[in-house]
This record gives C-alpha cells, structure tokens and sequence, in this order.
C-alpha cells in the first residue's frame, strides 16, 4: 500500500482482520499457530475471507488448550502453515491489516512465514488495543471485555474465527465514534493509535496486554492458574517483571493468596484479568 493512500476516506480503505491461536505465548521459543482466521471487507462490503485449524507440529500447552480449547487430536489431521501460506497471502494482499494487540498476532505470523521462507510485507496496521489504550478508558482493554462494554456478542470467543469478527464490530464502532471527532481517513486513525504499530520495533517476547498494563500502572492481576499437577487456583497478584527460562516465560510477581513472591509459568494462566 503507497503512503499517499493513507489520505484515502475509512470507508474506501480495504482492510483484512486477523486473528491467531496459538499453542503458547512466544514465538520465539517454539510457539506456533494452531489456528488461524482472516476476513477482508471495504466499508460494508465482505470481500472474503478465511478460517482453518493448523497443524503446529508441536504439543499445544496447558494454558493455551484453557484458553481456546483446541486440542492436539482436534489440529492433528490439519494443514501445516505452509499449505494454507498462500491463502493467507491472498487475502492480506495490499490491504490494511487489523488485530486486537497486533505484535502478538504479527509475531507469530512473521515467525510463520519465516519456517516457510516466504516474505511477509505489511504496510499499515490499525490495533484496536492501541485505539482502546488511547482513546478510551475502558475498565480492562482486552478484546472480550471491550466488546461487553460496547455491547457486542463474544459468542465463540478465544476461537480465531469469532475474535475475527467481534474485532471487525469493535473496529467498526471505533470508526463510527472517532468520525464524529474528525477522524475521517486511514492517516487520521493510525495518528489516533498513536501511529505506526512498530511491530519489528517492539520487544522480542510481546506480552498479554494485561501483563504489559499490570506492569506499567503497578496494579494486581486476578489468575486462574494450573500447577504441574493440573490443580486449579485462583490468585490475585501484584507482576513484578516477566523472565524466560529454559525456553519458558515467567511471571514474577507478589502473591497475595500465599503472602510472598512467586513465580507462574505463563503457559500454565488459564485466565487473567
């Protein structure tokens, strides 16, 4: 997509929305798509879109399977990434992309494309976490509550197809609120994001925005956590800082269940918030 047509009117814009599940939070140590769904449209229009399982060719961790569901036996007679590549470029084309905290999305794609050696060229991207950060003051900023505060159904939600889509509607009363402040056109809403997303800028593990908000205001998180052993809790915690280890990521953080600091494997949070 040229510069110039970030002058382009919203409704003329082509954008694609994007969403992945993974089977844990970092690509960096191995993570990969376990499912992926894609839906472009202009203005009102639904110009195609795009929804499959994928084949990780790794074991999908505890806290990803409580969040979204998907088992092994459920992807292992789906497509690997590179099969459904093609596809994927096809429906990005030169349009607009548009995620729900977009690094995460994007690093994982990114990492996708890289396995299959194939170039993955993206030009414009509205967050709608950024939009939320920036122009709202939602009382948490992830996707599903966004949507109950706007009022629009979840139904499916942490499966890819159904955040797709309750992304778009998001987006969609995003643009319909920011017109009437002015924001007419591609340029104005990246500007009201805060400008370019930066994903290859950004730090190289991207982190669950409740994690990223908790560690920059010093607030608590609530937790449902699985241990080695599949036992349950809930906890409220104060994040200190996040580290990796032996190709794992961990939440450091003051434990008020048990009254001290204590280190949570991020892929074992069934739910935070």
């Amino acid at each position: 997509m040229e510069v110039e047509s970030q002058g382009i009117r919203l409704d003329e814009i082509t954008f694609t929305v994007l969403d992945v599940e993974t089977t844990g939070l970092t690509p960096q140590f191995g993570d990969r798509v376990c499912e992926i769904a894609l839906l472009r449209f202009r203005g009102e229009r639904e110009l195609g879109r795009f929804h499959s399982l994928v084949n990780p060719q790794r074991p999908i961790s505890p806290g990803a399977f409580a969040v979204n569901g998907i088992r092994g036996q459920d992807v292992v007679d789906a497509p690997i990434f590179a099969e459904i590549a093609p596809a994927v470029l096809d429906l990005l084309g030169d349009s607009t992309l548009v995620a729900h905290n977009a690094p995460f999305d994007l690093a994982f794609l990114e990492a996708e494309f890289q396995i299959c050696d194939l170039p993955l060229v993206i030009d414009s991207i509205v967050d709608t976490l950024a939009l939320a950060r920036r122009c709202y003051c939602f009382p948490s900023n992830s996707l599903q509550a966004v949507a109950r505060f706007l009022g629009v159904d979840t139904m499916g939600q942490h499966r890819a197809l159904a955040d797709v889509v309750t992304t778009k509607m998001i987006l969609e009363r995003f643009v319909a609120d920011l017109g009437q402040k002015g924001v007419v056109t591609l340029a104005e809403l990246l500007a009201a994001q805060g400008g370019d997303v930066g994903w290859h800028e950004r730090e190289a593990i991207p982190l669950p925005p409740q994690i990223e908000e908790a560690l920059k205001s010093g607030g608590s998180l609530q937790l449902r956590y699985l241990s080695a052993v599949g036992e349950e809790t809930r906890r409220v915690v104060s994040p200190l800082h996040v580290t990796a280890s032996s190709g794992r990521l961990y939440l450091v953080a003051f434990c008020h269940l048990r009254n001290e600091q204590r280190t949570f494997r991020l892929d074992r949070i069934v739910e935070m918030g």
